[in-house]
């Protein structure tokens, strides 16, 4: 390529010999590219034109116009079809008999006798019609004629001209000369227009029926939203589901598929429908669909639940108001009734509101409790306001163990008897000790239930909240034993199931909180010993099997499909202690959420009705423990307690130096400063006012030996 150089200089300067010239370098333009051929010119020209909005719109109104007519023609044949025959009553008796009900069968039938009998008499009418409709019309042309005579003899008397007989009858004549003129201009233009006027009677026919493909519906008709749920819409939503067995055999039904419905029924924000399937659809095909069927009845997917009834080849949807389940529903009566109490035997948790509306209540009598779900899904705040509930029962104990540690349950200080806050190894080794303390405690009132049949024990609740975090624990004790894990060296695990196991029969009961279950983080025995097992939303199928168990999701059950961030605090539960539809096996709960603010209000209510309990905060190793102290601390604001409570209060606030105490190390260290238990009704007490005394003696005696 040849470059032209080109020498300037400023304007402003005179030129002289040395002076250096400004080059300009002027490239010349590249060849100019290929025109584009025509076919692809043209080609473009079609794809914009059938792609732009205007023409698809176009198309969508022709198609829907037309679709219009023509579905109204069919909808007018039906209905006359249906007026001049027996098909409706034939329909009708044939729906009946597919759904058992006889007595209906037999009414429409005698109905359809009815109609026969009155059709065939206004047949047996024609037959003599028109020898009487021609008797008539000459008796009554004749009477006419002679009318109209009488009637011109009476004008031609008064007129006294004879020519007035006949003018009656010559006008009557005149007139019907005139209607037939009428008739004749008139007969040419109608025979026109009414092809058009009766195409446009169809027309209105197809459009109140809106009788045209969706696509074909203009924007705001097919979004349907909010759209009542109706028979045919259930129908033809299954159709269209893309089965073809199941479109096969409901075009094959001579009733249209209303057979397989029951009545629709008002349940809660939204309505409840049972299908029966052919034989040829498998109920798990059609769950299988749940996100075409919504689509298709005009709901979002969380919209739609189906679950399995008790009734072979039975299908239950449950189909909400459009937006209903993005509604808050209410406070939980524990905030708005002051007077609510508990009873652990016999109460309900008031824990929120099913699908149907009605309150969702969970009984916690001798039920082992697991509620898993994605974080910053509500797990906390459903596990919590069960327990705040429950703290309303004043027999009941607490040990609370809450490896977040951000103050979810600090509330419980002054209710729970042990609390336990944080993340750190160091936490989780204290709250397995607390695991292994109940699993202790359980021994003991076996032990005792084995020497007398009929002793009873105030129920005792260990919370662990976030309890991942203790299965994924890595650090080992001095025995190289692991605190987490899923072996049967792992020490929280083996408390887990032990508690599991015999827990519930002597009221010793283990609540967990978890995230995502996995088999690291949540094990298959834990997580099957619990008789409340209770999901929000998780990410897989899988996980919500680990979570609920595999016949709860194979009748229905779908945390996996709740949304995640919308739908907080809804949680799918299976349990005997909450009521659901009989033959389900979950049931889908919107959990009332307390705040911190009356989640503490809640709070003072149980613990004025405790009267003072002396919650125990687990203390760093290492320290050197004042044992008359640490006594006065674990009794609290009690004046007295048992000897054993006493012992095991004193474990939990330090298990290296009190774990291994026992009745005689207690009794030890009071005789040693001139105080002793004494028997109460029969059995050892610490009174708190002798501990106080043999302190106020010890150190009276120790600044003696000082001034000495």
């Amino acid at each position: 390529m040849t470059e032209n150089v080109v020498h300037l200089h400023k304007p402003t300067d005179p030129p002289t010999d040395d002076a250096a010239p400004t080059v300009l370098t002027v490239v010349p333009d590249a060849p100019p590219a290929p025109p584009v051929p025509l076919w692809v010119r043209s080609g473009r020209a079609v794809k914009s034109a059938v792609t732009h909005e205007t023409t698809k719109t176009t198309v969508r109104a022709v198609a829907r116009h037309s679709l219009y007519t023509f579905n109204g023609g069919r909808i007018v044949a039906r209905r006359t079809w249906d007026g001049k025959t027996g098909a409706r009553y034939e329909r009708m008796i044939r729906t009946a008999e597919a759904a058992g009900n006889l007595e209906a069968a037999e009414e429409w039938e005698e109905r359809l006798q009815r109609f026969r009998a009155a059709r065939h008499h206004r047949r047996m009418d024609l037959l003599h019609s028109p020898v009487e409709a021609a008797k008539g019309i000459a008796v009554g042309t004749g009477v006419s004629i002679g009318v109209l005579v009488a009637l011109g003899v009476v004008m031609a008397i008064n007129n006294h001209d004879v020519t007035d007989v006949i003018t009656p009858l010559r006008a009557t004549i005149e007139f019907i000369a005139l209607l037939i003129r009428i008739v004749q201009v008139v007969w040419g233009p109608a025979l026109t227009i009414g092809p058009f006027l009766a195409l446009l009677a169809l027309w209105t026919v197809g459009s109140k029926q809106q009788a045209a493909p969706q696509w074909a519906l203009p924007a705001n008709v097919r979004s349907g939203e909010g759209e009542p749920i109706t028979p045919s819409i259930v129908v033809k939503a299954l159709r269209h589901l893309g089965l073809p067995a199941l479109r096969n055999a409901i075009k094959d039904m001579d009733d249209a598929g209303a057979a397989m419905l029951s009545p629709i029924v008002i349940a809660g924000c939204g309505v409840e429908v049972d299908v029966t399937l052919p034989l040829e659809v498998s109920t798990i095909e059609v769950q299988n669909k749940r996100r075409k069927l919504a689509e298709n009845l005009n709901r979002h997917e969380h919209e739609v639940f189906i679950t399995i009834p008790p009734a072979a080849r039975t299908v239950r949807l449950w189909i909400a108001d459009s937006g209903a389940l993005d509604e808050p529903i209410g406070p939980s009566p524990l905030v708005t009734d002051e007077t609510l109490t508990a009873n652990y035997k016999t109460g309900k948790a008031p824990w929120g509101q099913d699908l149907r509306g009605d309150a969702a209540e969970l009984s916690v009598y001798q039920r082992h409790l697991l509620i898993t779900g994605r974080s910053n899904q509500g797990k906390t705040a459903s596990l919590r306001s069960i327990a705040l509930w429950l703290a309303l029962d004043k027999s009941v104990q607490f040990w609370v163990g809450d490896l977040k540690g951000i103050g979810d349950w600090k509330m419980f200080d002054g209710i729970a008897d042990v609390l336990i806050e944080g993340p750190t190894d160091e936490h989780v080794i204290q709250v397995t000790e607390m695991a292994e303390d109940a699993v202790d405690e359980m021994n003991r009132r076996l032990e005792a239930r084995r020497a007398d049949p009929t002793a009873t024990f105030p129920p005792l609740i260990v919370i662990v909240d976030e309890a991942q975090v203790a299965f994924m624990c890595p650090v080992k004790d001095e025995d190289g034993r692991p605190y987490g894990g899923s072996k049967a060296t792992s020490r929280y695990f083996m408390a887990a199931r032990k508690i599991h196991n015999q827990g519930r029969a002597v009221d010793v009961l283990l609540w967990q909180g978890t995230q995502d279950p996995t088999d690291q983080n949540l094990p298959k025995l834990v997580r099957e010993g619990a008789h409340t097992r209770a999901s929000l939303v998780v990410g897989t199928e899988s996980q919500a099997r680990m979570a609920l168990g595999d016949k709860a999701v194979d009748d229905g059950a779908a945390p996996h499909l709740l949304r995640q961030g919308l739908d907080k605090g809804t949680l799918v539960v299976a349990s005997d202690g909450i009521d659901m539809p009989k033959g389900q096996s979950s049931i889908t709960v919107r959990t009332h959420f307390i705040d911190d603010d009356p989640a503490d209000a809640i709070a003072d209510r149980a613990k004025a009705l405790r009267d003072g309990v002396t919650t125990l905060r687990v203390i760093e190793r290492g320290e050197e423990r004042d044992p008359l102290a640490d006594i006065v601390a674990a009794l609290g604001d009690k004046p007295r307690l048992l000897t054993g409570d006493v012992l095991k209060r004193l474990a939990a606030l330090n298990e290296d130096a009190y774990g291994g105490w026992t009745n005689g190390d207690l009794k030890r260290v009071m005789e040693a400063e001139g105080e002793e238990p004494k028997k109460s009704h029969g059995r050892m007490v610490v009174h708190k006012d002798h501990v106080l005394r043999a302190i106020a003696h010890r150190d009276a005696d120790g600044s003696a030996s000082a001034s000495n």
